[in-house]
């Protein structure tokens, strides 16, 4: 059994055994203050964790568990810039584009790599919006797509109102063909995003925009290979570093966000990173007990392991945070979807959860009748913003008043007398609360769920920061796109084959 897992085998397994005929409503009862005990803010989030199956005893536990696994030291490590991807064999310096809290030379000079990142990013916004483009066309997969469109979309009311931004990420044909209806080639700009330059779906889909845009002359590039960004055609002046010392999926905060630059101005960015970074020094500086990451991440180890739940749901009550659910999907199982240690060992313990999720109020008419009333308990977060951006007051009381009941019916259940009609309850939730939905306010919220999952992963004792398993698909499409196209090759899968026959009977 892997360090990990004998950790919290002997920390969590006593305090389930005790706790598992305890309800949510018992533990409410008898302790007056766990509304306000169990809260935390940070900045402009709230946090209350009153509705977690956990109590006083299970949760000094946990804070236990979280100091002999060494998650402060963990921490400095991150920021510090340690070998913390040990399977690549780098460090995971995300924090640097938006903090410099980092204590070692190659953090400051991260740090600093990014400020000029992002002042060259500002002159290339400049020189933009002094030209007569209107539109502009991100085109990345992955962590150079979910974390801008996320958050492009959830600061729609701060939008700077002079471009229009568009994404493009599918290789799906129809993608590009329905994205680009509609748009001027003449009043376009492209953004091409990827690291290595070689992605095959941002290749195909940045061909189609270099042609439908007549040339490169508009092309933008954020990757690490200039050169093949030059060879496709884009000039080198207007290329954007990436570096390897920052994954797809946290890189947002640099020039990967340059679509959310064009969207919400230069300021509106900087509010965004200096939001994270309030996340960032209150992650690093607050004692265990009272720190928000730590604790977001404590109870999600204890739904996992210590009452053994296998999925988790994200619920913003915000249609502008509606695409929160897909981002954070990248974000936790690709980052905690291991089942070995950095060593090679199994974890032997059961690490990430099936996260998925949906915007209120539409999602309670579609999947929370399994919530309240299926035989799975699903822990959820529930996020919802106290002032909202237009001028709707009863609709948007409405929506809070759904958002507050909803959290309360599944942690309290209601009896009656026809079985049909009865909840039973019990089922854990964590509220988010946004005082407003502003860059400030959502750079802290992301910044809350990173630092989560890499808690998670140290209390686990896997990488949070590789993800071998997406490069075997990737891998076997290369070798069968000839056999799709109908040139000969070699397939030697059976079912395969079959497959491969059929498509091509009816082309």
């Amino acid at each position: 059994m892997s360090a990990a897992a004998r950790r919290l085998q002997q920390a969590l397994a006593p305090h389930a055994r005790r706790l598992a005929d305890t309800r949510i409503t018992g533990l409410v009862g008898a302790d007056p203050a766990r509304a306000t005990t169990l809260s935390l803010r940070v900045g402009p989030l709230y946090a209350n964790f009153a509705r977690q199956r956990f109590d006083t005893q299970a949760l000094a536990a946990l804070h236990a568990l979280a100091t002999e696994a060494g998650l402060p030291q963990a921490l400095r490590a991150l920021f510090d810039g340690a070998m913390v991807n040990a399977s690549e064999q780098r460090p995971a310096l995300h924090t640097a584009l938006r903090s410099a809290l980092g204590a070692t030379p190659v953090a400051r000079d991260a740090h600093a790599q990014a400020r000029a990142a992002r002042s060259r990013m500002a002159a290339m916004v400049d020189a933009l919006a002094a030209s007569d483009v209107t539109d502009i066309v991100n085109v990345g997969i992955g962590g150079s797509d979910l974390g801008p469109r996320l958050v492009v979309d959830a600061l729609k009311d701060a939008h700077s109102g002079r471009f229009r931004v568009h994404f493009l990420t599918n290789v799906d044909g129809s993608d590009a063909f329905h994205r680009l209806r509609g748009l001027d080639p003449a009043k376009t700009a492209a953004i091409l995003v990827s690291k290595s330059f070689g992605t095959q779906e941002t290749l195909l889909n940045g061909a189609i925009l270099r042609d439908w845009l007549g040339g490169s002359e508009r092309l933008h590039a954020v990757s690490a290979n200039v050169d093949r960004a030059q060879a496709f055609g884009v000039d080198p002046a207007r290329v954007l570093p990436m570096w390897d010392w920052v994954g797809g999926r946290y890189s947002l905060w640099s020039a990967v966000g340059f679509s959310i630059a064009l969207a919400i101005g230069m300021d509106g960015f900087e509010a965004l990173l200096a939001g994270a970074a309030e996340m960032d020094a209150h992650v690093l500086e607050a004692p265990l007990e009272a720190n928000l990451p730590v604790l977001h991440a404590l109870a999600a180890v204890w739904n996992r392991n210590g009452l053994g739940l296998p999925t988790h749901a994200v619920l913003p009550y915000d249609e502008r945070l509606a695409l929160l659910p897909a981002y954070l999907q990248q974000l936790v199982m690709e980052s905690l979807g291991k089942s070995v240690t950095p060593d090679g060992e199994p974890a032997d313990v059961d690490t990430v959860p099936v996260l998925w999720g949906g915007a209120g109020t539409n999602s309670q008419h579609s999947f929370f009748q399994a919530l309240h009333q299926g035989t799975q308990t699903v822990p959820a977060d529930f996020i919802g913003i106290v002032r909202p951006d237009h001028p709707y007051a009863e609709n948007h009381a409405a929506l809070l008043s759904n958002l507050l009941a909803q959290t309360e019916a599944l942690a309290n259940g209601h009896a009656a007398d026809d079985a049909q009609k009865r909840y039973p309850g019990n089922r854990p939730s964590t509220l988010l609360l946004l005082d407003a939905l502003t860059p400030r306010s959502l750079g802290a919220l992301i910044a809350l769920y990173e630092h989560s999952v890499y808690l998670q992963s140290v209390l686990w004792g896997i990488n949070a920061f590789d993800q071998w398993g997406v490069e075997l698909g990737k891998r076997i499409a290369g070798e069968l796109l000839p056999a799709v196209k109908g040139e000969p090759a070699r397939v030697e899968d059976p079912v395969t084959r079959a497959l491969l026959a059929e498509i091509a009977a009816r082309r």
